[in-house]
């Protein structure tokens, strides 16, 4: 059986409050098509052989006391970090609490609970191949373009567009890079792809899947469930 180096560090962006879905209970923890949203992504990661470390950075009131039941995992390779104000504070601190040896980072959005194994493979690959990849799907529908009153400006071309999800996976020495820089200009973005392209850093996207779309409001939670029944 070939060995297989664990330099995959995976940092799980949960530190959010989820206000937008009307609910008082934070939806990382929401259980959804069978167990809770975070653990899906949790143990999806955690079966893979080359996964050193899965970082969940929660929000700080839960960070001390993780939910029971994220236990249920490898502890060996399981930490808890705590979240920032920001998405991007969140992920810094999941980046400066991976450990030594970790050489490729993937970052995942814990409300994309569904990510499939083939996507994972693929941002992986790419980030072994030297740049960083991100999850993706071409976009199907006219864009349109409107101003302050919601006319119509234009029709913009979808021919170059696509829709970036989660996983997103980097060389560990650019995305820390793309961090620290980041923070010292004091910039924000809203994917962290977007902070390495901002220093001309490589970044291809891979086919992502609808499985992998995001929990925002509350009717996304039936719109997973019935994708999560149709792919089993």
């Amino acid at each position: 059986m070939t060995n297989v180096t664990r330099d995959v560090g995976v940092v799980i962006v949960a530190g959010g409050s989820g206000t937008r879905t009307g609910s008082p209970e934070l939806k990382q923890f929401r259980w959804i098509a069978g167990k809770p949203m975070l653990l899906h992504s949790v143990q999806r990661f955690m079966e893979r052989s080359d996964v050193a470390i899965v970082v969940c950075v929660l929000p700080r009131s839960h960070a001390g006391d993780p939910p029971p039941w994220l236990f249920q995992c490898d502890l060996d390779r399981l930490l808890v970090s705590v979240g920032g104000r920001e998405r991007g504070d969140s992920v810094y601190n999941g980046l400066t609490d991976l450990p030594l040896g970790v050489e490729i980072v993937v970052v995942h959005d814990a409300a994309r609970p569904l990510a499939d194994a083939a996507t994972i493979d693929r941002v992986i690959a790419e980030a072994r191949r030297g740049h960083g990849a991100v999850a993706a799907l071409p976009v199907v529908d006219t864009l349109k373009e409107v101003d302050d009153t919601g006319r119509i400006v234009r029709t913009v071309s979808r021919e170059r567009l696509w829709r970036a999800q989660t996983p997103q996976a980097f060389p560990r020495d650019m995305i820390e890079r793309a961090y620290a820089d980041a923070r010292a200009a004091g910039v924000s973005a809203t994917d962290d792809a977007a902070l390495c392209e901002r220093l001309g850093l490589p970044v291809v996207v891979v086919r992502g899947s609808e499985l992998g779309m995001k929990v925002t409001e509350e009717e996304d939670f039936a719109r997973l469930e019935a994708l999560a029944v149709r792919a089993e």
